[in-house]
């Protein structure tokens, strides 16, 4: 029998999985480059005509079925199940995210150890420092790496209530605290008021086609759609949940951080006249840590503090990366939990520090292929080719292949008859086509 959420357990926990590192760089440079809250309405439109659109579908794939995404599939397709099932292998492309990923976690566990105590006081020191934990420095990488994926690995193994749904209700809460806390702290500066007016104040005269594509593609992948993330978390979804509620609340809380990231990154971007328009590891790992330095000890409190919430943010990401290929080895292949983790501890294992060998000065020649590093490919091949194409097999799944009548059940009691044929129309016929826009756009 499979363990269930609670239902704020399974919120939490699918919020956790849709708040990761994007949202201290991704989201809010994306906000402040397209017209402030002009963006995060356009973003809002595309995400409940799309992503929640989708989002939807991976939920009622995984309640109708309480199963792995693999057996899920296989379940419910009326014929060619075994073709079929070999859908829920998009799980793979979590495993891929997360070996990248949890390389990147790394970086942020060494720098929220040592941001309480040292701090470069310049941009170029900053550069170095950072330049050099990367081609130089590879032992501390891989410690670092080492202990982040072992306390991944460890929260995964001790199961869906004891490991998974215990972290997030602690952890979630404390992350949102921290965030409370810098924007408080941040009022006090001049800069916050520029960081609210940049993030906040709607210039439409800026949007234009490409704002539309990166909302667009912010909006499908903000979500952990495409790698049956969701589809394994609603497999142990507790009964009676409303399940249109919990699913706004997810996206509700995963604006909500993103636009809270965006006021206190902004508001030392602009204390100190930095570059807005700069994001990634540039933004967080160079530029802020050489803003927070200027503000002296408190300098050094908030910067603990920041990389702290972004060390929460990325593990609650990663366990759900995790998850789903843990809970197919156990489900259907008849693992024990703790030997699934340990086995795919050992894939991923390997995968980063091919990635961290990528960057190292000495061997990323052996792991550079066609100009691009072993981290790149994986991104590449994750976000730009399997993440779109499984949300365009869930979306034709849900809403031509399996019956609709065991959708209704499942959604009439929460949704209504006209809200239901609303989505069902935007599953069909505009989510599918919009995830082929960002396909193409991606790879042309």
């Amino acid at each position: 029998m499979n363990e269930k959420f609670t239902k704020i357990g399974f919120i939490l926990a699918v919020a956790g999985s849709a708040v990761g590192l994007g949202n201290a760089w991704k989201f809010p440079t994306l906000v402040g480059q397209n017209g402030g809250s002009a963006f995060i309405l356009l973003y809002l439109l595309l995400t409940f005509c799309v992503s929640f659109v989708i989002f939807l579908a991976e939920i009622v794939i995984g309640r109708l079925s309480e199963s792995d995404a693999v057996n899920a599939f296989y379940k419910l397709a009326p014929k060619h199940k075994k073709a079929w099932s070999t859908a829920g292998f998009f799980m793979i492309s979590a495993l891929l995210i997360y070996s990248f990923y949890s390389v990147v976690m790394g970086w942020i566990l060494k720098y929220t150890a040592v941001s309480l105590f040292s701090l470069p006081t310049n941009i170029d020191k900053s550069g170095e420092i950072f330049t050099s934990l990367l081609e130089n420095d590879i032992l501390v990488s891989l410690i670092c790496f080492t202990i982040a994926s072992l306390i991944c690995f460890y929260i995964v193994s001790k199961g869906v209530k004891n490991g998974i749904e215990r972290l997030n209700v602690w952890m979630m809460p404390a992350l949102f605290i921290l965030l409370i806390i810098m924007v408080i702290y941040s009022m006090f500066y001049d800069g916050f008021l520029q960081s609210a007016k940049f993030l906040l104040i709607p210039d439409f005269s800026v949007l234009n086609k490409d704002s539309v594509l990166s909302a667009l593609g912010l909006a499908f992948f903000t979500l952990s759609l495409g790698v049956t993330t969701i589809i394994t978390y609603a497999a142990s979804l507790p009964e009676r949940t409303n399940i249109l509620t919990s699913s706004l609340s997810i996206v509700f809380i995963n604006v909500l951080i993103g636009i809270m990231m965006g006021l206190i990154v902004f508001t030392f971007i602009f204390e100190f006249g930095a570059d807005p328009g700069e994001q990634g590891p540039g933004l967080i790992f160079v530029s802020l840590t050489v803003l927070f330095s200027k503000l002296g000890f408190v300098g050094n409190v908030l910067a603990f503090a920041f990389f702290l919430s972004l060390l929460f943010a990325a593990i609650t990401s990663a366990i759900s990366m995790i998850e789903p290929s843990v809970y197919y080895l156990v489900n259907s292949q008849r693992f024990s939990r703790k030997r699934a983790a340990e086995l795919l501890f050992g894939v991923t294992y390997v995968l980063g520090i091919f990635c961290i060998l990528g960057y190292y000065k000495e061997t990323s020649g052996i792991f550079t292929f066609g100009g691009k590093s072993f981290f790149d490919i994986l991104d590449y091949l994750t976000s730009n080719v399997l993440m779109p194409i499984s949300g365009i097999v869930t979306s034709i799944f849900v809403g031509f292949v399996i019956s609709s009548k065991p959708v209704k059940i499942l959604l009439l009691p929460y949704m209504g008859e006209t809200l239901f044929k609303i989505w069902y129309f935007l599953l069909r016929f505009i989510a599918p086509l919009a995830v082929l826009v960002i396909f193409i756009t991606q790879n042309i």
